[in-house]
């Protein structure tokens, strides 16, 4: 990706090193605005259009809070019968009318391809928050800046890295998304852990097999592994042909702290796109180990805010302004 500016991000496909270690640089100079330490107005008059076809919490509020730590304005829209899809009308019209309204649009869909397809349309930037089973290139990237951070705190890198990715990865459109990025590194071991149903799509495996990184496939957490990460993922029952279908796999991947211990290194870091299913019969990720230091989720969602100011800034071409426009913090918030 040579350049940012006016551009739509889609995919994770557009990405190379150089544009990755470019959105984390500057991802990194948004933490003293994001922690409300400094404020700035960079975007001031700009409108974010956050059309959110989808459920969605942390996604759709992590845009608008990124583009108002920017200083830009949000308007949303919510659910596919809010809108005037419900009547009939194509995307490419949606389209062309709020890219009217917007200086910039997150958009997310239930159907695969169906961001790219209004972005044809669109006369502005837009950024893909997730489409269908196929592609949350944003997530991907808050994933890969988040354990690039864990593993410095290690004083380990991505080059190098061990990940367990474990749960549905048939549907879950940010492992694949994920493991496309981390094509891009080198000496990655990938071990990835689901029923048989439920298992990593053909092209991705062959993505991570011609990109010459370890791969090992089953259908079971095996003995004690050396993973650096531990991805676990929700089932994503929305994907699947009924409830019933989804309900034979709810609960076949947990992880408390006793199975932690069993299968997995002290300095193991656990990750989760969020959300977490809590409930009883599924239970992904035990409340046993919210106080695990080793419990990364809510860096993830933190850094999610980071990466995204960034995204805004590079593809509205202001990340070299931002300081620029710094004003005093009338409000001060004492986050760490």
């Amino acid at each position: 990706m040579s350049s940012f500016t006016g551009n739509h991000i889609l995919s994770v496909s557009q990405f190379d090193r150089e544009a990755i270690e470019l959105v984390f640089s500057v991802a990194q100079s948004m933490e003293p605005y994001a922690k409300r330490q400094k404020r700035t107005t960079v975007l001031d008059g700009a409108i974010l259009g956050n059309l959110f076809f989808e459920p969605s919490t942390r996604t759709r509020v992590s845009f608008g809070t990124a583009f108002n730590l920017l200083g830009g304005e949000v308007r949303e829209t919510t659910g596919m019968a809010n809108s005037a899809l419900a009547k009939g009308e194509s995307l490419y019209d949606t389209a062309r009318v709020l890219s009217g309204y917007s200086d910039i649009i997150a958009m997310r869909h239930p159907a695969a391809g169906s961001v790219a397809e209004f972005a044809e349309g669109s006369r502005v930037p837009v950024l893909n928050g997730g489409d269908g089973a196929n592609e949350h290139p944003t997530q991907a990237l808050l994933d890969l800046f988040t354990i690039k951070r864990e593993l410095q705190f290690n004083n380990k890198t991505i080059d190098g890295l061990h990940i367990a990715m474990i749960g549905d990865l048939r549907y879950g459109r940010t492992v694949h998304s994920l493991s496309k990025l981390l094509c891009l590194f080198k000496n990655v071991r990938f071990t990835l852990i689901s029923p048989k149903e439920l298992a990593m799509p053909d092209y991705i495996l062959a993505a991570i097999e011609n990109a010459g990184h370890s791969l090992k496939v089953t259908d079971q957490l095996e003995g004690n592994m050396d993973a650096d990460i531990c991805y676990q993922t929700r089932i994503q029952e929305e994907r699947f042909p009924s409830q019933d279908e989804a309900n034979k796999y709810r609960g076949k991947f947990r992880l408390n702290q006793s199975i932690y211990t069993r299968h997995f290194q002290s300095k193991t870091v656990i990750m989760h796109p969020l959300p977490r299913d809590s409930r009883t019969e599924a239970n992904e990720l035990d409340n046993d180990l919210n106080l695990n230091p080793n419990l990364a989720i809510f860096r993830q969602t933190d850094n999610g805010v980071l990466v995204r100011m960034a995204l805004f800034a590079l593809t509205l071409g202001v990340e070299n302004l931002v300081s620029q426009y710094e004003k005093p913090v009338i409000w001060y918030s004492n986050k760490s």
